[in-house]
């Protein structure tokens, strides 16, 4: 059996010994006292020390027998001085470990009491039942999976009509519009006199052309009707 197990479960005359002991927090209280009063017991004799420094300076060779005594007493001091720093240096380690046990101490016993309220609420947990639930939850969840994938489908909408065909539809709609544009274009009329065939000045020629084209047009016309008189006339 280790140390700990001997400590919180027990055994033999110690744990009879342990039964009528202080608390953790008296024995702390009780160090902390002790480190208190060493301490003003430090400061007392490093007072005293340097008193007797101070009358060994004073007398000097003057009073050898008076400055002996002063470095004596101030050796004993100074001995003493130490011993009270290796108590307080035991003490300080005793009392930490004190309080390191008192902190594993509470430490373990709450989490002894986390350990009984989980076997607590365990107690009405039944392995077959989570197995069953866990699987019916994974089943649910199967189901509304299938039903969303169902409602965002498109449903066959459209489907029972041929793509090729509606293209070509579709183009033939297209030709229709480009033709009827076609149609309502209006191209400008072909003028009715030759032009030139090179820029510049007309020829004196065509310009005599037409002066002279609306007269010959009216004499023939005169002459047709004459005939027709002189036709009429023989008749």
């Amino acid at each position: 059996m280790s140390k700990i197990s001997k400590f919180f479960k027990g055994g033999g005359s110690a744990a009879s010994k342990g039964r009528g002991g202080p608390s953790p927090q008296e024995a702390l209280a009780r160090l902390r006292e002790t480190e208190e009063m060493l301490s003003k017991k430090q400061e007392y004799l490093e007072t005293r020390i340097e008193r007797e420094l101070a009358i060994a300076r004073q007398h000097g060779t003057k009073n050898k027998r008076a400055a002996l005594q002063a470095l004596k007493r101030k050796k004993r001091y100074e001995k003493q001085l130490n011993q009270i720093d290796g108590t307080l240096s035991t003490i300080e380690f005793q009392r930490e470990a004190l309080e390191n046990s008192h902190t594993n101490t509470e430490v373990l016993k709450n989490m002894g009491y986390a350990a009984k309220a989980m076997k607590k609420v365990h107690e009405n947990m039944d392995l077959n039942k989570i197995d069953d639930l866990m699987q019916d939850i994974t089943e649910q969840q199967d189901v509304a999976q299938e039903i969303s994938d169902a409602i965002s489908n498109r449903a066959g909408f459209g489907d029972e009509f041929d793509e090729d065909e509606l293209l070509a539809e579709l183009e033939e709609l297209e030709q229709e519009e480009l033709n009827k544009g076609m149609r309502d274009v209006r191209l400008p009329s072909v003028p009715s006199t030759s032009l030139p065939s090179r820029p510049g000045k007309w020829p004196a020629c065509h310009f005599t052309f037409l002066m002279i084209k609306p007269l010959s047009t009216r004499k023939r016309a005169e002459d047709e009707d004459e005939m027709k008189k002189l036709a009429a006339w023989a008749s």
